[in-house]
């Protein structure tokens, strides 16, 4: 036992997480409170319409008053699977469909205060599909060269961490023709 849960209390119920305070025992003795964010996980996808291609979108976050680059994500819904989830916001927020999928890994970006995993996966033989935004997304659908997102994560351009592992993720895929 890492730790022991005394008491779970719900602080707030938003649309998309839970905040939660937890009274809780550590294995060392210490009695401490944390505040989590309990989130139901979520999916990213770095598509390619061809090897040396990736689509971008620029997104407007409200949260730090600034448009990030980024790969397509969102949050899965209840009873969906990470791949179902991937799917659909690929073609919501990008308006692209794929043939091919491959999921590259799971990542936990910020496990100071949230449970969130982050299922990334790589979107090949992309096809035109129906974009549909929700209320709250303000973003561009950008077609970069891959080696151009590359260098923009090292300009400090692309900050989101989900975009940096994501195309560091897919470079693997990309420059070695053995794991295509």
């Amino acid at each position: 036992m890492l730790a022991k849960v005394n008491r779970s209390v719900t602080l707030h119920q938003g649309r998309v997480f839970r905040l939660v305070r937890e009274d809780v025992t550590l294995k060392n003795g210490a009695n401490v409170q944390m505040d989590i964010i309990r989130h139901p996980g979520s999916s990213a996808i770095v598509p390619l319409p061809s090897a040396d291609r990736v689509i971008l979108i620029r997104q407007y976050r409200h949260a730090i008053g600034d448009c990030l680059w980024e790969i397509p994500a969102g949050t899965l819904d209840p009873g969906e699977t990470p791949l179902e989830c991937a799917k659909r916001e690929l073609s919501e927020e990008a308006g692209f469909s794929a043939t091919l999928w491959r999921e590259m890994g799971r990542i936990t970006p910020l496990p100071g205060y949230t449970d969130e995993q982050i299922y990334m996966f790589l979107a090949t033989d992309l096809r035109p599909a129906e974009q549909k935004f929700d209320e709250d997304e303000m973003l561009q659908v950008n077609e970069v060269p891959f080696d151009r997102a590359i260098a923009m994560v090292h300009e400090g351009t692309i900050r989101d961490s989900k975009t940096i592992t994501g195309l560091f993720l897919a470079a693997e895929w990309v420059r070695a023709p053995d794991m295509r």
